[in-house]
């Protein structure tokens, strides 16, 4: 049954929302509007006083899911100060907040079952953007039972089969909830202990990280023998100045992350990645969308074509893989024979990119430090794999990476290798960061939950399949948003300093 309900007190969950009812400790009203048929429901939460909340919120271990580079390492700072600051205004005694990385080695499940198994309740999991209200969410997790297992978040669902969850549930996609990590997440300690014994007895065995919290709430649902998703309303991707969002207890900049003017235009080298047989079938929506937004661009491809044009690296074409070919790109892009850029974008020849919202994203990273950004894929990671970025939603390097990926005389093995996950191999044995960014997308945008896409400004998408790529270039990708805030930059864009 679906309801709307609202806030009582200060002290009480104060919501308005249609959900679900919640299975939790509630005392419920519920009046039926004749003139409007819908339940309004009045849930009061049996929360505990002040004093007992302090209680709970020192059994809480806040995760931020950081990441390494200087610009992530600022976001994430910054809200651990801001999550230690409110803690403070509350009780001298603060939560744990731990970073991921900085932590990375230490934050297995069998990690937080030893070290916090004993002393708290809840892990709660953050993304570096999510905005915490303290308070709310103390007395949210107050209102379930920390003794049972409970796997906390905002559902999200596919609308239809897709190939970045392995075609899971076909017959019926939207039947199985998982997490928007944007929202936060939280699992309970009975739960963490639990999983860190299965991990234990039962190592992961998948190859593949493609969709992180897809995959989470597989491993954890078990098919059914473990908990399923639990929606908790309260965690929110809303905007935090937005009228829905008042009674939220986490919130979501959806703006473009922005750290001053874009970066120019000739600041960026496109490489586009095709072939002969895609010359008169991909190339031409290229021209039709994103090409006049980037100052150097050139085609790469098995044969020189005047009319585009195309450049024939030398490198014999191959049916999958591309190594050879990127490999030849990156010397190139370090060679005389193209501008002196600071940043080189790898494509494919079907990806859509907005170039603008690239630039404007892109001020947010120093170039002289060895960036590799995109959509980050994972292969064996629980054996000591390795992250890489995901070809087909764009590839950013700054030119002081792509120097030390070829001063270390990284190779293809052979010129049809998946040049994606040869770049990841090489970038991890330098010990070079993998940056993932959400808004780059390795597929289509039917291929996203709806409500994910719903917070964001997507930079790409890729693959033309089953759809018409130019219509969803100017649904997704074409904007008004430029370099500089005199040329249409939307103006809410959250300043990241």
């Amino acid at each position: 049954m679906q309801l709307c309900y609202s806030e009582v007190d200060s002290w009480t969950i104060s919501t308005f929302f249609c959900v679900t009812a919640p299975q939790r400790n509630t005392s419920l009203t519920a009046n039926l509007l004749l003139s409007n048929p819908v339940w309004v429901v009045t849930f009061t939460y049996p929360l505990p006083k002040p004093i007992k909340l302090l209680m709970y919120l020192r059994e809480i271990v806040f995760v931020i899911q950081s990441q390494s580079s200087s610009f992530h390492v600022r976001q994430a700072d910054r809200q651990r100060a801001d999550l230690l600051k409110q803690a403070h205004s509350l009780t001298e005694k603060p939560p744990v907040v731990l970073l991921l990385h900085i932590s990375l080695n230490s934050l297995g499940l069998a990690d937080l079952s030893h070290s916090f198994g004993k002393n708290s309740s809840w892990i709660v999991f953050l993304e570096e953007e999510t905005s915490v209200r303290m308070t709310k969410l103390v007395q949210v997790l107050a209102t379930f039972d920390k003794n049972k297992e409970w796997f906390l978040g905002k559902p999200l669902h596919d609308e239809e089969s897709t190939i970045i969850h392995h075609y899971a549930f076909a017959e019926n996609p939207s039947i199985f909830k998982y997490p928007d990590f944007a929202a936060a997440w939280a699992l309970s300690i009975p739960l963490v202990v639990r999983l860190a014994n299965k991990v234990r007895d039962e190592p992961l065995k998948s190859d593949f990280t493609i969709d992180l919290k897809h995959e989470v709430a597989l491993y954890i649902w078990d098919n059914g023998k473990g908990p399923h998703l639990t929606a908790v309303p309260e965690l929110c991707t809303e905007p935090e100045d937005s009228p829905q969002a008042l009674y939220c207890a986490t919130t979501l900049g959806s703006e473009l992350p922005m750290c001053g003017e874009a970066v120019n235009k000739e600041d960026i080298f496109v490489a586009v990645k095709t072939c002969r047989k895609f010359h008169s079938e991909r190339v031409p929506v290229i021209k039709k969308t994103w090409e006049k937004d980037a100052i150097f661009l050139e085609y790469y491809s098995d044969h020189a074509d005047p009319s585009i044009p195309t450049i024939n690296l030398g490198v014999p074409n191959t049916e999958r893989g591309h190594c050879g070919k990127t490999f030849a790109i990156l010397q190139r892009f370090l060679s005389s024979d193209v501008p002196n850029t600071k940043w080189l974008l790898i494509v494919d020849d079907d990806t859509l990119i907005s170039i603008p919202r690239l630039r404007v994203l892109l001020s947010c990273y120093d170039p002289s430090e060895p960036v590799c950004l995109g959509e980050r894929y994972g292969y064996g990671l629980s054996q000591g794999g390795y992250s890489y970025i995901t070809g087909g939603g764009g590839m950013v390097f700054s030119r002081e990476a792509v120097v030390r990926l070829l001063n270390s005389g990284c190779k293809c093995y052979s010129n049809d290798a998946p040049d994606d996950m040869v770049l990841g191999m090489c970038l991890n044995a330098l010990g070079l960061p993998v940056t993932h960014s959400p808004l780059f997308h390795q597929a289509r945008p039917e291929d996203y939950a709806r409500a994910f896409l719903a917070h964001q400004v997507p930079i790409s998408f890729h693959k033309h399949w089953n759809i018409d790529p130019v219509a969803v270039f100017n649904k997704w990708l074409r904007d008004d948003l430029r370099a500089k805030p005199s040329d249409g930059l939307n103006r809410s864009a959250k300043t990241e300093l």
